[in-house]
Parts: C-alpha cells; structure tokens; sequence
C-alpha cells in the first residue's frame, strides 16, 4: 500500500466539511485557543509554584511547542485533514494508537471548555458579585454553541475578531508595562524584583519545573491549526504561515508580558488567586484600568472556549466517521456543520456548572488537573508518531516534503522525553497528582473498549 493511496483512503471519510478558513483566520484561531485562560488566569498558578523562576517555565515550555510545532507542520503539510494527528497516528503506527489519541484528546479539550467557562464566571464575579456563577456559564455557552452551529465561515469570523481585541489589548499592555518598568523613573518598578523576595528561584529547581505543566496547559490548543488545515481553502500555505506567525507571537506575548507583571508586581502577590494582569492595573492605580482589563481577559476566555468548542467537535467527527463514535456524529447538516457532535462535545459546560456550584473555589484546579493528562498524552503521542511518520518518508525515500523539521531525529526526540519527563512530574506533585489518577485508568478503559468493540471494524491499515 502506497504512502499517498493508503492516508487518502482515511481523508476520505472525513470528507463534506466546508473549506473557508483563510490562513489569518487560521493563525488567529491558534491564538485564540492558546492565549485565553492559561495565560490571564493560570499564570497565577505558576508564578505560585516557581516565583519570578517561571519565565525559565514558559521558556522551556515554548521549546516544547516549538518543537510539536514543527512536527505537526510537517506531518499536516503532507496530510490535512480533521483528524489530523489522530490520523496520523492511526495511519504511521496503528488503529488503537489512533484511537486512544482522539478519545484522549477529545476528553482533554471539552474538560478545558470548562475550565475556559469557569474563568468567565470568575471575571464577571469582578462587576457582578452576588450573581450565580451558573446564569454565566449558561448564558455565554449557548451563545458560542450557537456561533459553533452556524457555519465554518462564521465560526471563523468571530475567533478572528475575538482573537484580534486580546492581540491589541496584549500590545498595549506590554507597551505599558514597559514604559512603567523602564520609562517612569519609578524606583519601586523593576526588574529588582526578580530576586528581592526570596530569590530568583523562591521555591528551588523543582518549582521552577512544576511550573512547566502549567505552561504547557497555557500553551495547549495550538495544535489545533493542524486540526482546523481541514477546513482550510488552501492547506499547505494556510499551515506553513499559520504555524509561523503563531510561535512568534506566542514567544513575545507570554514572555515578555510575564517578564513585565513580575517587574511590576512582587511574585508573592501575582501568584495569589485571580488575574495577575488585574492585579497590575490596580497596584499602578489608574482609573478604570482594572475593569477593562477584566474585560479584555473576559474576551479571552470565550475565544479560547469558542476555538475549543470548534476542535472538539472536529475530533468527535473524526472518531465517527473511523466507526469509533455514533454514526450520527459523523453526520454533516447543510452548513457543513457535525451538529451532533458539536452537542455532544458541550459535556465539558455541564460538568463546569456542576463543579462550579459543589466547589467554586477549587474547580478550576482541578478540572486543569484532569484534563492535562490528555493533552500530555496527545502531545507526547505527536512526537512518537513524527517519528515513525519520518522514518517510513526516509525508508521510501519519497520526494523532499515542502515543509521539514529540522535536526530530526533529535528535536523529535527531545520533545518526547520532555514530555514523557512532565507526565512523570504530575505524580510528585499535590495539585496535578490527579492527572495520572485519572489519566492511566481511562487510557485502560478506552483499550478494553477498542479490544471489545472496534477492534474487528478497522477502517485503515497500518503502515508496513
């Protein structure tokens, strides 16, 4: 079986999505999904675990990014299709890989959905108090559920807006925050306070490492580009320019607007509970300045949710249309939309209500715990299956693919022990020891299930 015939036959079946993403669009629809909760809220957390140290975290975390980056330009130039790494993996190391990386990815994402709702309910506690924080999450849900069930085009539209007012509103804060830092002659701004409260490394090396699983929870959902190429008029260069523009602006907006919040707010403050940018806008005292930043990271968290609501949709199609999910979520309405699986893919917003109600202070942890097994795992199984996508190219020694990582094998294997070192890591630690917890046995349950049930319907073969 040919390399080319053999990964048509799984883009086949995924065929009747409609095709209008433009590569801006696609580029913001990256945006959207990595800069949202992660960045405005979940940095609290890392700053806790590492002190000023987490600008190493982000560091490596983005090495880590950059190089998934890489991988799946590679693979999703060559191939794309909704089911991007899912079928990748399917395709270049077997059907039960395939299957465990949908499911895991799937379950990952719609858990974030949640965690994206359960921060809006946290910034709209900053104008609205004594309002229930389930009239929030159910009154924005249903508005992007209802963007979602629209059509591509409008999905699109509305992540590029969306993502458009978080992009101007990070320039203007990091323009800001510079011009206080370096611009206002203030002896109590500066990068003084880097290592004036306990050092650099308040809470030692192994802080500072912790603090990575948090970035790499900030940094998830930009593998969604590869998922999105699908629905992209033209793939190839609308991933070639969407992978590049997004590592860049990822590099200047988490670095640099951590490096500013961390100059201009003591550690020991920014790592407490809610947002640090908040937090800045109300030590620098300007009037107003701390409701639209609440705004702008409110905007956020509903881009972030919206692209999410969008990847876990396309990821329960997929599954369908392999014969490993209901046939009525592979099914398209006239629009081109799954709607069934959209509907399907909002469990994460009832299980965000329920956990909000029971323990709305402890919610956001601990759905950001459970759903980073997922989203380790799926990353992890990116780099496995670059690896053996890399090597049967080479083994048949095709023409040279348009888009190549480079210094492979070694960047490809970097990444995957980085990885696999971060898994390890959840563990060791009190606030993500949940994530194996609850990781290992779903990944048990959902081979029993393909053993059970799907082994027999294969819809691919492996590659030989």
């Amino acid at each position: 079986m040919s390399q080319s015939r053999g990964f048509d036959e799984i883009a086949q079946r995924e065929q009747g999505l409609h095709r209008r993403l433009s590569a801006g669009q696609m580029s913001m629809i990256a945006i959207g999904g990595a800069i949202g909760t992660g960045l405005f809220l979940g940095s609290s957390f890392a700053i806790g675990f590492a002190g000023p140290s987490v600008l190493i975290s982000y560091a490596i975390g983005g090495l880590i990014t950059l190089l998934l980056m890489g991988c799946l330009a590679e693979m999703t130039v060559a191939h794309s299709t909704s089911g991007s790494f899912g079928a990748f993996a399917e395709y270049y190391i077997g059907p039960l890989a395939g299957f465990l990386v949908r499911y895991a990815y799937w379950a990952c994402i719609v858990l974030a959905v949640g965690t994206e709702v359960t921060a809006v309910a946290v910034y709209m506690k900053y104008w609205f108090p004594t309002v229930p924080s389930w009239l929030w999450i159910a009154s924005f849900s249903a508005v992007l559920i209802a963007v979602n069930a629209a059509s591509v085009k409008a999905f699109g539209t509305v992540e590029y807006w969306f993502s458009t007012i978080k992009v101007l509103a990070i320039v203007a804060f990091i323009v800001l925050g510079a011009y206080v830092v370096f611009g206002s002659g203030s002896p109590q701004y500066g990068v003084q306070h880097y290592w004036m409260h306990q050092g650099f490394f308040p809470h030692g090396i192994s802080g500072m490492w912790v603090a990575v699983i948090v970035s790499i929870f900030s940094y998830l959902s930009v593998e969604m580009i590869a998922v999105a190429a699908g629905e992209a008029d033209d793939p190839e260069k609308a991933v070639k320019q969407a992978f590049r523009a997004t590592m860049l602006r990822l590099a200047i907006f988490y670095l640099v607007t951590l490096a500013l919040i961390l100059a201009i707010v003591p550690w020991s403050e920014a790592g407490q509970s809610g947002s640090p940018f908040v937090k800045v806008m109300q030590v620098l005292g300007i009037p107003g300045a701390a409701g639209v930043i609440n705004f702008i990271v409110l905007i956020a968290a509903l881009s972030a949710m919206n692209s999410q609501l969008y990847i876990t949709t396309r990821m329960m199609f997929s599954l369908s249309r392999a014969g490993h999910a209901p046939a009525s979520m592979g099914r398209l309405n006239r629009r081109g939309i799954p709607l069934n699986a959209l509907l399907m893919s909002t469990g994460g917003i009832a299980l965000a209500t329920v956990l909000n109600v029971l323990y709305p202070d402890q919610s956001f942890t601990l759905m950001m715990a459970i759903s980073m097994f997922g989203a380790i795992f799926t990353w992890l199984m990116i780099f496995v299956t670059h690896y053996f996508f890399r090597r049967h190219h080479d083994r048949q020694g095709r023409a040279p693919l348009s888009f190549r990582m480079k210094c492979f094998p070694v960047t490809t294997l970097t990444g995957g022990l980085l990885m696999l070192a971060i898994l390890v890591t959840t563990a060791f630690t009190d606030a993500f020891r949940m994530t194996l917890v609850f990781g290992l046995p779903f990944l048990l349950a959902l081979s029993v299930a393909y053993g059970l049930f799907f082994r027999k319907n294969l819809t691919a073969q492996r590659v030989v």
